[in-house]
């Protein structure tokens, strides 16, 4: 796939892997790259700037994915001030740290909230922009997890969330063919303000660094590494419906 002259959208494209996914379109020759964000405004406006310095048309928007009618009406301000989309990253999620064992704590609310945002957000993302990735021949790329294959995330809600996005992945892969491809990436322990947030500063540090001594390749990953899969798959012309898992190679050794 050419992205030189092509339009992005990297949904919670202000931090983390959004923004590392976002840099890397622009680095790759993307002329437009739309970043949306729910809660965090100057992030998102700051990722913003640093792509217009890359010398790309960039614009953030303000849509939480658990809103249809939202969802629809950015898909049509991108096509009247850009035209078209040929790509769509999927990357905006949530959770709620609950043990896994407290099924009591795993209310019905926080479980269908997490998995209104994380599996029917990216349905409805992708529902809104299939017209104009279908004229373009596009690409999406759905970031889920490590979580969608074992038991393990910030809660049963989180890793039930990414193992349904995988299969979406499959279904809309099947349902948008020929003339779109959907492919999933799908991160392990990623050092990023999600993490931190989840387990603070020195909690974190301490988990990156006893796992590090089980990954094969023996190092955390940081989002660009994600972003580069992002980029990778955008590239594999013959590939969809797959998922690459990036994770230092942790996964084999389970």
């Amino acid at each position: 796939m050419e992205l030189r002259g092509s339009v992005a959208v990297v949904t919670g494209g202000g931090t983390g892997i959004g923004r590392a996914t976002a840099l890397a379109l622009a680095g790759a020759g993307c002329r437009g790259v739309v970043v949306t964000w729910s809660r965090s405004e100057a992030d998102a406006r700051s990722t913003v700037a640093d792509l217009a310095e890359a010398g790309c048309e960039a614009v953030a928007e303000r849509v939480d994915v658990a809103d249809d009618e939202r969802v629809r009406a950015l898909a049509e301000r991108v096509r009247d001030r850009f035209g078209r989309v040929d790509v769509l990253v999927n990357n905006a999620g949530t959770t709620r740290a609950v043990p896994h064992a407290d099924l009591d704590a795993l209310t019905d609310e926080v479980f269908h909230h997490v998995l209104d945002v994380n599996v029917v957000g990216p349905f409805r993302v992708t529902r809104a922009f299939t017209g104009m990735l279908r004229a373009s021949r596009g690409a999406v790329v759905n970031i889920a997890s490590i979580s969608a294959y074992r038991a393990g995330g910030s809660s049963i809600a989180y890793g039930v969330s990414k193992a349904a996005l995988a299969q979406l992945t499959r279904n809309l892969a099947a349902a948008l063919a020929p003339e779109v491809r959907v492919n999933t990436v799908s991160p392990g322990t990623v050092a990023t303000r999600w993490q931190t947030g989840l387990h603070g500063e020195e909690g974190f540090a301490e988990r990156a660094g006893a796992e590090r001594r089980t990954v094969p390749l023996g190092r955390t990953s940081g989002p660009g590494h994600v972003a580069q899969a992002v980029l990778g798959v955008l590239a594999m012309d013959q590939v969809t419906g797959e998922s690459v898992i990036v994770d230092g190679g942790k996964h084999v050794v389970y």
